[in-house]
């Protein structure tokens, strides 16, 4: 591939950007509370696109492109069931006890609530979590940059080696993000993630205009790939009759209810941007306008998969179509269309699935339908769209790192008398650290072709079990410390039990499952995650409150703000605007969700 000079530019003039606003937002980060919080005083709509931007990175823009390129558009579901519903719960009811309380992270309001056991184990899973997270992300924007061979033709000129061009994005990337975060902060990585929320859609919704061109819109999907794919109901009675591998039970339990608000609700990289704005209101009206803009993601980054599938499937839409399923086959190496044959990084050779049928890359889905579509200039807005998401991911996770490392981790367990300069030092040297941690955990993704799944497998055990003890914690009184420390135990433990015990079909025993032997297959890997989380949600639930039960409750004087019951309700509104109340605002968005989802029924 070769960039011409207004690539080269655009590409450029973004990188000045970013570092630009990490300058500026530097003037204004003199205390801990503007490093780690942004001063409490950022306007609710910035928070809200950065709430939606912070969780808009590698993983989204590329692994829901190359979702849909494989589950079609039921890969949606990740958006409105599993995101939406939970995005308006936290708005409505969850923010004035995270805003309300003042805690300054969310392992800290479990400390508030409960004690500092149950703060010490979320906050020790959280920041290794965070940064396996961003060094993911840095691994990833790396290796696109490589495949797709941006830097080629730089490095011949100047006598480099290719082999270096992954070593030199690596550390390109992590410097932007440690000086724009080390000099300004939150508040530096929220405006960035505002800008980079406007790069994404920009560089996207072109790419989804030329690509719906060339397959005839969206009929000419549904002629091509059929209602399996373009349908997000098709076949949901029954594990075995969609593409998902999930009944409608699996999936609005485990994804709609368990993972999705374990996520939404819990997960203090989105909780963080909520936390800084200036206002209670603002703060509750933050993830209500994020769901907003969130309903309408899937049509930019979804919709690139569905069209590479296309015209991988029919390339010249000359005649009829191969059914995608077997399109794999069916490619030649020499002509692959849009998504290519997988490769085996170590033979050279053709992955094979466990039929011997060889597999598409789908995480080359959305680039290279970028590189087939974008003309030059438009080539450079693409490119600085995917640097705009990976750079969003490791952001995110760094900032939120600093935080939970500062508060949680070092003043609580190591030097508590410190005055407001020395934890600001402190925040800044954890930036540092996270990114430098971040690198290392880059080349450790480098050594193992399914760290990713092996992450987002971790992740759904982290998340699942800690939604039960925030939804107990929150809306039941009676809930003990001991409880909630022995219940997320018991979550994860049990998440790690049904794991060994169950295996994707096609699957063999080893990191997909079955290590402690097979007495389930599932479907897919989906539907096992899922079920993973479910059992993982149920046994937390059951354990915590048998515990709480037998142990003493906190008086409820100690409680007010922290319990629902024993809470005051919010009662404030935004003046002149009855619409822009957190309940209304609320109703409207899940009403449009239902809404979308019956028209792509």
């Amino acid at each position: 591939m070769s960039l011409g000079a207004v690539d080269w530019g655009v590409i450029g003039l973004y990188l000045l950007f970013v570092l630009g606003i990490g300058v500026a937002a530097a003037r204004r980060s003199t205390s801990s509370t503007d490093f780690f919080l942004a001063g409490r005083a950022i306007p609710a709509w910035v928070c809200g696109l950065a709430f939606i931007s912070a969780n808009l990175g590698a993983q989204e823009v590329i692994g829901m492109g190359a979702s849909g390129a494989k589950y079609g558009i039921s890969t949606a579901h990740f958006y409105w069931i599993g995101a939406i519903p939970a995005m308006v719960f936290i708005g409505v009811f969850m923010m004035p006890f995270y805003y309300g309380s003042r805690a300054r992270s969310v392992p800290e309001y479990l400390r508030m609530r409960f004690d500092e056991k149950t703060r010490a184990l979320n906050a020790g899973i959280f920041a290794i979590m965070t940064i396996l997270n961003s060094g993911i992300s840095m691994y990833a924007l790396a290796k696109l940059i490589q495949v797709l061979h941006v830097f080629d033709a730089p490095f011949a000129a100047i006598g480099l080696p290719q082999a270096w061009i992954f070593h030199v994005s690596i550390l390109t990337a992590a410097a932007v993000v440690l000086v724009y975060i080390y000099m300004g902060g939150l508040r530096g990585a929220i405006y960035n993630e505002v800008l980079q929320f406007f790069l994404i859609v920009a560089g996207f919704a072109p790419l989804v205009w030329l690509g719906l061109k060339q397959v005839g819109g969206w009929h000419g999907l549904e002629t091509t790939l059929g209602p399996s794919y373009t349908q997000a109901w098709h076949g949901m009675a029954h594990a075995s009759t969609n593409r998902l591998g999930v009944d409608w039970f699996g999936l609005s339990m485990g994804l709609g209810f368990v993972l999705s608000f374990g996520y939404w609700c819990t997960d203090f990289l989105v909780v963080q941007r909520a936390m800084a704005a200036d206002s209670m209101s603002a703060a509750r009206r933050t993830p209500l306008i994020a769901a907003g803009v969130k309903m309408f993601v899937p049509f930019i980054v979804i919709l690139p998969g569905l069209i590479a599938i296309a015209l991988t499937s029919a390339p010249d839409r000359t005649g009829a179509a191969a059914h995608p399923t077997a399109v794999a086959g069916a490619i030649q190496q020499h002509d692959p269309g849009v998504i290519p044959i997988k490769v085996d990084a170590t033979t050279g050779k053709p992955m094979l699935d466990a039929r011997g049928r060889p597999q598409l890359d789908y995480d080359l889905a959305t680039p290279n339908l970028l590189l087939k579509e974008f003309p030059t200039g438009m080539l450079g807005v693409g490119l600085t769209a995917l640097m705009a998401s990976f750079m969003t991911g490791m952001a995110g996770n760094v900032t939120a790192f600093n935080t939970v490392f500062t508060y949680d981790l070092y003043q609580a367990y190591v030097y508590r008398k410190g005055d407001d300069r020395h934890y600001l030092r402190v925040g800044r040297l954890a930036t540092a650290f996270g990114v430098f941690a971040s690198v290392g955990a880059a080349y450790l993704a480098s050594q193992f072709n399914n760290i990713n799944d092996f992450l987002q497998l971790i992740m759904a055990f982290v998340n699942a079990p800690v939604f039960a003890t925030f939804l107990l914690g929150m809306f039941w009184k009676r809930t003990t410390g001991h409880g909630a420390f022995t219940g997320l135990a018991a979550g994860t433990l049990t998440a790690a039990i049904h794991h060994g015990l169950t295996l994707p079909l096609d699957d063999i025993p080893g990191l997909k499952g079955g290590w402690l032997g097979n007495v389930h297959t599932y479907p897919s890997e989906m539907a096992q995650n899922f079920w993973t989380a479910i059992w993982a949600w149920s046994a937390c639930m059951i354990v915590t409150i048998a515990v709480s039960l037998a142990t003493r409750p906190r008086p409820d004087g100690e409680l007010g703000g922290l319990v629902y019951s024993l809470t005051p309700k919010v009662t404030e509104g935004v003046a002149g605007a009855w619409v822009l109340r957190p309940p209304v605002l609320g109703t409207i968005m899940i009403v449009a969700v239902v809404i979308l989802d019956l028209i792509f029924r």
